[in-house]
């Protein structure tokens, strides 16, 4: 779901380099591959199983950061004949690669998730795969999961396929150059229709009342020796890749809810405390937030180029904590008998399930496999069964530590940001309190794009702090190596 991004560019990553060494031995993150795994990875990437169709006549293209090289997702849209559309999407297949309970598994177990810093990236599974023969990079033939899913002319799925082929990316795209192809009407059906399918699907999420939040992300840049921090606004070609990914995810979950063994992402509907504190923030920021209006409609009202509805829109993130992942079927006593009470995420407003970035993230190797053999009629592999009763704790560990590391970085880039600038006063909101300390809780700077702690003087009478209302508060602490900012009010 929607994280707030950092990106370092320039001479401004360079100062930053201690404090996210710190950053990685505090978290003990693993940064090289034991020999045996990169030896298991060279292996295996020159001698894949590959499956037996060949879909590399299809012209597959990805959409990703023009930066990104490991490549999870390609697409190829079209229309069908008597109207609708056909998406073929194909996922990397990690498990033509990785031998269950080898050192690859292993390793990818332990670390279960790629994790991302400024200056660089974690990866799951060495390069030789993540950034390789693994990779859906053009002009490569890659073993892939190839998700067929034909939709009617309103966008809504009619019939899913999934099986094992091999598939070779025409095209590595990247956001701007799709909106601009878009825009102009230069761009080729296949493409162009990224534009009308995802437009259909963003209807239908609205009809059922899901939420995508255009969060955007912060960058961070050096200019004349001081830091700006800002925001990038998603474009509209992002919410329409991501539709897809969503469409799929869906898909996935269908598939395995009807075979009665599987793996979720759920997330329970919000308590009304949630939403009742982003009441006050809206009215904080300005924002019209009439209380007959439904929360998703407030939001798609958005828009994130504007400081204080992105500012807002970061502050939604919160109604998504809760997150998890629900198993079930496979014989296994620790995954309980049958389909849980909870399948739905509130955000996605539907059933749904993580399986197509599985380069970046344990849990969807195991759901692809689920998956195809749910559509194939035939029981799942020992190996994938086996791992179900232990697969939600594992990811929710993994989960924890990459929200420590994004946590930790916002903190230590703000730090670095305004360590120069201790004592000087700020514009600021107070969008959270503590309820049980009404004098601590969180600010956020009209400028720059900060979101940190602030403390009152319990001593100073003024009792706690106004939740959802302006102040002016004074920098009294900026400390990169202990990734601490600290405000109290002027």
């Amino acid at each position: 779901m929607p994280r707030r991004q950092l990106h370092v560019t320039g001479a401004a990553e360079a100062p930053l380099r201690p404090a996210l060494h710190d950053l990685r031995t505090r978290l003990d993150v693993p940064e090289t591959f034991p020999a045996a795994v990169l030896a298991d990875a060279e292996r295996a990437a020159a001698a894949p199983r590959l499956p037996d169709e060949d879909a590399t006549a299809v012209p597959f293209f990805t959409v990703d950061p023009p930066t990104s090289v490991d490549l999870d997702q390609a697409m190829h849209l079209s229309r069908r004949t008597g109207g609708g559309f056909r998406v073929r999407y194909a996922i990397a297949d990690v498990a033509a690669y990785v031998t269950p309970s080898g050192p690859l598994d292993t390793e990818a177990h332990r670390r279960v998730t790629t994790l991302y810093f400024p200056d660089g990236k974690i990866p799951l599974h060495p390069a030789a795969l993540s950034e390789g023969a693994a990779s859906l990079l053009p002009d490569q033939t890659c073993p892939a999961v190839l998700w067929t899913i034909d939709l009617d002319v309103d966008g809504r799925a009619e019939r899913t396929d999934v099986r094992r082929a091999l598939v070779r990316s025409r095209a590595k795209l990247d956001y701007d150059g799709v909106q601009r192809a878009i825009d102009a009407g230069t761009a080729e059906e296949p493409l162009a229709l990224l534009a009308d399918i995802g437009r259909l699907r963003e209807q239908l999420e609205v009809e059922r009342g899901g939420i995508s939040l255009n969060v955007p992300e912060q960058e961070v840049t050096e200019k004349d020796g001081r830091y700006e921090l800002g925001f990038r606004a998603p474009l509209p070609a992002d919410g329409w890749n991501a539709q897809i990914s969503l469409l799929t995810g869906m898909a996935a979950a269908e598939l395995m809810i009807a075979s009665g063994t599987g793996i979720l992402r759920t997330l329970p509907i919000a308590p009304d405390g949630a939403v009742g504190r982003l009441h006050h923030t809206a009215k904080a920021l300005g924002i019209e937030w009439p209380h007959h209006v439904p929360y998703a409609r407030l939001v798609r009202s958005l828009d994130p180029r504007e400081p204080r509805h992105a500012a807002f829109l970061q502050e939604c993130t919160t109604l998504l904590r809760g997150a998890g992942y629900t198993a079930f079927g496979g014989g296994g006593a620790a995954t309980g008998e049958g389909v849980p009470e909870l399948t739905t995420h509130a955000a996605v407003a539907a059933p749904y399930a993580h399986c197509t970035a599985p380069l970046r993230r344990l849990v969807d190797r195991y759901a692809a496999e689920l998956c195809l053999a749910a559509c194939a009629g035939v029981e799942p592999p020992e190996w994938a069964l086996a791992a179900l009763p232990v697969l939600p704790q594992e990811m929710a560990e993994g989960t924890r530590r990459a929200n420590s590391v994004e946590r930790s970085c916002v903190d230590i880039v703000e730090a670095a940001l305004l360590k120069d600038r201790v004592g000087e006063v700020f514009d600021g909101v107070v969008v959270d309190v503590k309820e049980h300390e009404p004098t601590v809780g969180t600010v956020q700077l009209t400028e720059p794009a900060v979101v940190a702690r602030i403390e009152a003087a319990a001593s100073s009478g003024a009792g706690g702090l106004p939740l959802g209302e302006r102040l002016r508060v004074r920098l009294t602490q900026a400390d990169p190596g202990l990734a601490k900012v600290l405000f109290a009010p002027a």
